[in-house]
């Protein structure tokens, strides 16, 4: 019996590989049906590089500002005062309820 199907089973295996192949092709993660899911990925990881970008900007502006040659007054006063946990002399301060992050 096996003789006689030995002619087909090179046809048959290609058959199957060639099924394989076009169902990946179609339903795999990068296949034809998940190209929307991909397009709106893309957006939305567009959107926060975009963010990121803007904070970055933000990020070197007030670095360039603590810098020697560009020191501002105020500026820096705002640092010592976050970082210290300081105030102005008659300010009032608000204090927020919520645990530090540092904190476990």
């Amino acid at each position: 019996m096996f003789f006689r199907l030995r002619p087909y089973l090179p046809t048959a295996l290609i058959t199957l590989v060639l099924t394989y192949v076009c169902v990946q092709y179609l339903t795999g993660d990068k296949g034809f049906f998940s190209q929307e899911l991909r397009d709106k990925q893309l957006v939305l990881k567009e959107q926060q590089l975009a963010q990121l970008k803007t904070e970055r900007e933000d990020l070197e502006a007030r670095a360039k500002y603590l810098r020697t040659d560009h020191l501002s007054k105020d500026l820096l006063q705002e640092r010592a005062r976050m970082l210290l946990g300081l105030s102005e002399p008659g300010a009032y301060v608000i204090r927020d309820p919520s645990p530090q992050s540092g904190n476990s």
